[in-house]
């Protein structure tokens, strides 16, 4: 399996069309975003991963995402994934981020112990 995709977004939605095909429509794609309050906070930015199945894969293996902040671990998350061969399927992943500060940090996804696909997502300071 691979991911196609790794993105923070606000929404996404499935849709059917005619073939039968699928349509994923991402609103909100971001790569930062102001704080709602002075740190220290905690944030929880949505990440949605697209994985790919090839159809000769069984289908099964453990998506693994790790939040860095300057190269330092901050959170993990490891899930099963199932998908069908030939077909994609998604996660969401929802860290638990802690900011003392404001600045960036870098999601590592990955899957089994596959490449990593680096996303990074930026908390600013409040806007006004």
């Amino acid at each position: 399996m691979h991911i196609i995709s790794a993105l923070f977004i606000d929404d996404i939605e499935l849709r059917q069309v005619s073939g039968p095909s699928t349509r994923i429509d991402l609103t909100g794609i971001q790569f930062s975003a102001a704080a709602p309050q002075p740190v220290p906070l905690t944030w929880a930015p949505h990440l949605c991963i697209i994985v790919g199945c090839p159809v000769d894969h069984p289908g099964t293996g453990a998506l693994e995402v790790v939040f860095r902040r300057d190269g330092e671990e901050i959170a993990r998350n490891v899930q099963p994934l199932q998908v069908e061969p030939g077909k994609f399927n998604y996660r969401l992943v929802r860290g638990e981020l802690e900011f003392e500060d404001y600045g960036t940090i870098e999601a590592h996804c990955r899957i089994d112990m596959g490449p990593v696909t680096v996303v990074p997502y930026t908390l600013l300071p409040p806007a006004g």
